[in-house]
């Protein structure tokens, strides 16, 4: 009896961290899933309150980062003059909990294939971007973007024409 006892406590134990951490992780796809929603629909209110103050944004490029300021000013730029729309044509998140190493904390992985129609382009460029989103406190802290920009160029009928030293 007392081995049923100790065995009901152990099982009741994990259940309840299991269910704590489901939450969390349910919690964190939710935000990954509104933002890439408010993007959709280009509410930069929305973009805004799930940022946290001190985000910083990387990527694609190796040089590329901007703060919470930068993102949503560039944001309203690319919906104001470059972009039609925005849509997220596939995508598959995954919650995950990192414990130990330099990425600890809470993130979201995020597989996306996106359609963009340019306001200048005549057809829509497509694009698999994979976002990580790190997330602390319900507010997204960190993200790292990436993405092939030279097909997105080449989509839209960019010539990339190598240096002459290269060519010769």
């Amino acid at each position: 009896m007392k081995q049923l006892i100790v065995l009901a406590i152990i099982s009741l134990s994990l259940f309840a961290c299991t269910s704590s951490a489901d939450k969390k992780e349910k919690a964190n796809l939710a935000i990954a899933q509104k933002y890439m929603q408010a993007v959709e629909t280009k509410n930069v209110a929305i973009l805004d309150s799930l940022l946290a103050d001190n985000y910083m944004g990387y990527g694609p490029s190796v040089g590329d980062s901007v703060t919470k300021e930068e993102a949503i000013a560039g944001f309203k730029d690319n919906i104001e003059n470059l972009y039609e729309s925005i849509q997220y044509t596939r995508h598959k998140e995954l919650a995950v909990t990192v414990t130990e190493g330099e990425a600890i904390g809470d993130w979201v992985l995020n597989w996306d294939y996106l359609t963009l129609k340019y306001k200048v382009a005549k057809d829509p460029v497509n694009l698999w971007v994979n976002v990580v989103y790190r997330i602390e406190n319900g507010k997204i802290v960190q993200s790292r973007t990436f993405y092939n920009e030279a097909d997105v160029l080449r989509q839209l009928r960019y010539m990339i024409t190598p240096p002459q030293e290269i060519g010769q």
